[in-house]
């Protein structure tokens, strides 16, 4: 048999529109199935395209790109990034308050969630607390979630139409996928299984790159000095949570400028999930971050930071978020 042709771009997405699924167009052109789904990602960059897939039973087609790199092509518009927001039912943060505030004002080309919006208590590899109120449970915090990113979505699609909203996996969402692999793996193809399948208009990744220049992914390097450490080892401006200190750090050679940017915490360094730090005094910040691109370049990194309740903080001014 001869070799099938090579599809250019746009019959490439007339076919994705047609069948929506990596598993039917692999059978009609074959090839590597992640070649196809890197292309199918790489074309939605390049054109400003959200290739839906849908598989047979109408639900959104788990793509293994959920673990990898994702370039997200920013020339020119604001991405705002937020972390660490570890969910709970019936507690609204100030910082969450502020960051449907900031994706209103600057209707941002992208918002990156930069892991751990789930907590896991129930499934943490730490001790439950013992004090105060009872731990949710896994279903209460995973609809906790969707609620709070649910409203995150609806409020960036209103600011602007064609948002991308970008997920990395932090280690407590991969609490998830990993106490349900290691108890049911008879279960790994059903649908709920894994946490991306309940967040289905959010895109997956390892880590997530606005330019060539800057990375964005939950963690790297530990410890007080992570932002130094992290730029400097990375090579790059790096984008990380984690850590919840919310601060960004220049660092300077012969490259020029670029940031270790740490993205806070968007829970209360206080709140009912920190408890394992038994009450000890920590170096955490309740905000998020903004950056914003021209012409591909990174302008200085910009911080949200919670000042009282029902107010942040940001470019010198005080502003009512409640």
């Amino acid at each position: 048999m001869g070799q099938k042709p090579i599809l250019s771009d746009a019959e490439f997405i007339e076919l994705w529109k047609t069948y929506k699924s990596i598993a039917a167009i692999h059978k009609i052109i074959g090839g590597n199935m992640r070649t196809l789904q890197r292309r199918r990602a790489d074309l939605e960059t390049k054109y400003g395209l959200l290739l839906e897939a849908k598989n047979p039973n109408n639900r959104p087609e788990r793509s293994p790109m959920a673990y990898e790199r994702k370039q997200l092509g920013v020339l020119n518009g604001t991405v705002i990034i937020f972390s660490d927001a570890h969910f709970w039912p019936g507690i609204r943060t100030t910082a969450f308050n502020g960051l449907l505030w900031a994706i209103k004002e600057f209707k941002p080309l992208i918002v990156v969630c930069n892991g751990d919006a789930l907590d896991g208590a129930s499934i943490s590899r730490h001790p439950p607390a013992g004090i105060g109120p009872k731990e949710p449970t896994l279903i209460e915090e995973l609809k906790a979630c969707q609620a709070s990113l649910g409203e995150v979505e609806e409020t960036a699609k209103e600011a602007r139409h064609n948002v991308r909203l970008v997920y990395t996996w932090g280690n407590h969402d991969a609490r998830f996928n990993a106490r349900l692999a290691a108890n049911a793996p008879q279960f790994a193809e059903t649908y709920g299984f894994k946490l991306e399948d309940h967040f289905p208009n959010w895109e997956f990744c390892m880590s997530c790159w606005p330019t060539p220049d800057v990375v964005i992914k939950h963690r790297y390097k530990g410890g007080v000095h992570a932002t130094h450490n992290n730029t400097v080892g990375a090579g790059k401006t790096i984008v990380t949570g984690h850590l919840h200190s919310l601060k960004v750090t220049p660092y300077s050679d012969y490259n020029g400028n670029r940031f270790g940017i740490d993205t806070g915490t968007l829970a209360e360094p206080t709140g009912p999930q920190m408890a394992y730090g038994e009450d000890n005094p920590v170096n955490h910040r309740s905000g998020f971050i903004i950056l914003t691109f021209r012409d591909g370049k990174l302008l200085w990194p910009e911080l949200v930071h919670k000042w009282d309740e029902d107010q942040v903080e940001f470019r010198g001014q005080i502003i009512n978020v409640s």
